[in-house]
């Protein structure tokens, strides 16, 4: 089965060739994985492949070790490569791998400071990926450290852990036909939703969840099935970006938040106006703030998602304490950056047109959980205030 999840990665979310650059982006810890994924590429004709090998423990090292100054003027930080490859219509797989517990004795700050060089030193990368002109895909990798977390019962945990990811990423034999068939369902839904023509949403749950998000006239509603390739994997939502300052009441996050290694639980956002006004968190206060204050606009939201709380991930009752994964359980927003995809005619504006339309344009994307067994999710549409979301689930 792994050698089908790989051959999903590669023929169905990347849709490589014997032309296609390949840069792979992943952990060292899964370089096992790696090259035989490698392995696969090239059995397919690739032969240009750049490995972009990430060595987490050192990296733990080195913030613990070095100044400020330093970890601004090191290289190891510098994603360049990433622009060589972007120049070339490379085509880019990110792999992610969890090392709990691994930076939770580094400061906050330092983690920011890397996540911050790491996004801005590729913005070649980041304009083509924005504007859908390059294949791009997340997944994740299981090893024994993350599986042991996860499954601390397990006698198996790296296995079980392994089964648990074929089955939501629905690795039977049949991988690639039954992405295809699922993308179909969710380009009807994401159509349904698009033809209401929406103008506000309002999320209410027994937390305390009070929102209001407004979206624009041009807003659009997309999905895994909107594009030529698979940006994530799994993927169980359907998204759109908001006016990024129309967002007004509180919300409550319904899973830890995993950020840069570092876990925020219990936290809760209020915003007026588009903007978090106030927040805190049970743990993790500190890095919230870090994600909050990173750049002028990531204190404002720029994606709004509907995950059923009854989505094949959500079923395992599973923590995976990463965001890649949990997300697809549940309903999230984003603070951050917003998606040209969903706005109409999008990749054709000038940035001030899109910023009068009203998309964030953070260089920071962060995910968090919002969606619960009695999410409710009402709206106003071209024909009047409906209910598209009850007890967690959409109704449409």
């Amino acid at each position: 089965m792994e050698n089908e999840y790989i051959e999903l990665l590669l023929k169905r979310c990347l849709k490589v060739n014997k032309n296609t650059p390949l840069f792979i982006s992943y952990p060292k810890i899964i370089s096992d994985f790696v090259n035989k994924l490698v392995s696969c590429a090239k059995s397919m004709g690739l032969s240009d492949i750049y490995l972009d090998e990430i060595d987490s423990y050192d990296i733990h090292n080195k913030l613990n070790t070095w100044s400020m100054k330093k970890i601004e003027e090191s290289k190891i930080f510098d994603c360049h490569m990433w622009d060589v490859y972007a120049k070339k219509d490379g085509a880019f797989l990110m792999l992610e791998s969890e090392i709990p517990h691994l930076m939770d004795d580094v400061d906050a700050k330092k983690i920011a400071k890397t996540a911050y060089i790491k996004r801005t030193t590729k913005p070649v990368y980041k304009e083509r990926q924005l504007k859908s002109e390059i294949a791009w895909c997340i997944a994740c990798v299981p090893n024994i450290k993350w599986a042991e977390e996860i499954f601390p019962d397990e006698k198996l945990p790296l296995k079980k852990f392994w089964n648990v990811l074929f089955d939501i990423c629905m690795i039977d034999g049949n991988a690639i036909e039954n992405w295809n068939n699922f993308l179909k369902k969710q380009e009807e839904m994401q159509n349904k939703l698009n033809d209401l023509q929406i103008s506000n949403l309002y999320y209410k749950n027994s937390l305390g969840t009070n929102l209001e998000i407004e979206l624009a006239k041009e807003a659009l509603w997309a999905s895994a099935s909107s594009g030529k390739w698979i940006v994530n994997l799994p993927s169980y939502e359907i998204f759109t970006s908001p006016v990024y300052n129309k967002t007004n009441g509180i919300v409550y996050a319904t899973k830890p938040l995993m950020y840069s290694g570092k876990l925020i639980t219990d936290f809760y956002l209020e915003f007026k106006d588009g903007k978090v006004v106030k927040y805190d968190a049970k743990e993790g206060k500190d890095i919230l703030k870090d994600i909050i204050e990173s750049d002028e606009y990531s204190q404002f939201l720029g994606e709004v998602a509907l995950v059923d709380y009854a989505s094949p991930i959500s079923k395992t009752n599973i923590l995976f304490k990463s965001t890649l994964i949990d997300e697809n359980a549940s309903c999230h927003l984003a603070l951050g950056s917003g998606f040209l995809e969903c706005i109409k005619d999008g990749n054709n504006k000038s940035k001030e047109e899109l910023k009068e339309i009203g998309l964030n344009d953070s260089k920071n994307h962060v995910d968090f959980m919002i969606g619960s067994k009695d999410l409710t999710i009402e709206a106003d549409t071209k024909d009047g205030h409906v209910t598209i979301m009850k007890k967690g689930n959409l109704v449409l």
